[in-house]
């Protein structure tokens, strides 16, 4: 159905390719090769300009020519570290790719642009009909999904989005995200002298001690997380600790379960500052909203046609993590997560089964032509 060794070498190909979060420029250069090639026409949107990146997202489109559900594929061009210098090697005992184990592979994401590149090429040369399809390769993915919040979305126009960006098996359709608040703190002090007059300082170690003893951290329900990620302060061992700065998160399922925990965070650093005499200064962001489509949707019948026409059954699954499909749905595009197989992803030790990878772009063929 597909060309299996194309698929496989270009895969290759791309994940050799250094594309860091804010550093996709050759990356992006070579996908605008290959997808005007394959006739489509390609542009480079601004969104180098609003997020600092080396370039934009590479937004494609291929005019339709049939009626029907205009379609969306999206995966995003960066890669998490370490990922300069990725040695794949394809390990024919198990059928999988893996790198040499000093960096990731970057199947997270390049998987998702081989299974896009390969489905849209074998639509085009077997002359099958399709609609209109548009793709966007998005950058600044990892770490904030700031590609996808800087497209244009009055250029889009489409019904239906496939993002193929999620860890389970080709079959799994992520229904479910949660939704993530950023909650930086900095707390202030007092510094004195810690061997002469410690009692005269206000410890910012101390204020958050006693904070983060009082909050409700990591798994808060089936639906709720909370993590403390980044500590920062102190200057040397005889100063009472003047400031800190704490960087955190909370995600959730569920929008107001998302707003109470935040609160509740918030909420813990301002009382323990209080209580010791301290400043507090705290921003919040909301980084992303819940993604919560029916399992009965529309979308979701359609996706499991067209995996039933591969023999894979297709699943409705929630996941941990954001991705650029929760902005899609956020700016009023219909979108689901495809599982492509990627495992064990941001370690050393990730991997993708190449029956995964085929059936990836197979699944791309299917949606296409069901469309």
């Amino acid at each position: 159905m597909t060309n299996n060794k194309r698929l496989i070498d270009e895969f290759l190909e791309l994940v050799q390719i250094d594309s860091p979060t804010s550093k996709e420029g050759k990356i992006a250069k070579v996908l605008v090769n290959k997808l005007e090639e394959i006739g489509l026409t390609v542009e480079i949107d601004d969104a180098a300009a609003k997020t600092g990146s080396e370039t934009g997202n590479v937004i494609a489109r291929l005019k339709g020519t049939k009626e029907g559900k205009k379609i969306l594929f999206s995966s995003h061009m960066d890669t998490v570290s370490p990922g300069i210098g990725v040695k794949p090697i394809i390990d024919e005992d198990t059928g999988i790719i893996k790198s040499d184990g000093t960096t990731i592979l970057g199947s997270d994401d390049k998987a998702g642009i081989a299974a896009i590149l390969e489905g849209l090429r074998y639509i085009k040369e077997n002359n099958i009909d399709h609609t209109d399809i548009t793709v966007v390769f998005s950058i600044w993915e990892e770490g904030g999904l700031f590609g996808a919040k800087s497209l244009d979305y009055s250029k889009l126009d489409v019904d239906y989005g496939f993002v193929l960006d999620s860890g389970g098996s080709p079959g799994e359709i992520i229904v479910k995200a949660p939704g993530q608040d950023r909650i930086e703190v900095k707390i202030i002090g007092k510094p004195a002298h810690a061997g002469l007059q410690p009692e005269d300082g206000i410890s910012a170690m101390m204020v958050a001690s006693k904070a983060i003893n009082n909050m409700n951290l990591l798994r808060i329900d089936e639906e709720t997380t909370a993590n403390i990620g980044i500590v920062k302060g102190g200057v040397a061992t005889n100063i009472v600790m003047p400031e800190m700065e704490i960087i955190a998160e909370a995600r959730s399922l569920d929008e107001s379960k998302l707003d109470a925990q935040t609160k509740h965070m918030i909420d813990t650093f301002k009382n323990a500052a209080e209580e010791f005499g301290a400043k507090i200064e705290v921003d919040t962001k909301r980084m992303y909203s819940p993604l919560n489509i029916d399992d009965n949707d529309d979308i979701v019948e359609f996706t499991k046609r067209a995996f039933a026409n591969i023999n894979i059954e297709g699943k409705t699954a929630s996941t941990g993590g954001g991705s650029d499909t929760n902005i899609l749905n956020k700016n009023g595009i219909k979108a689901v997560n495809l599982g492509i197989g990627m495992k064990k992803a941001h370690t050393l030790d990730e991997y993708i089964a190449i029956e995964d990878l085929i059936n990836s772009a197979k699944a791309v063929v299917e949606i296409i032509k069901q469309a």
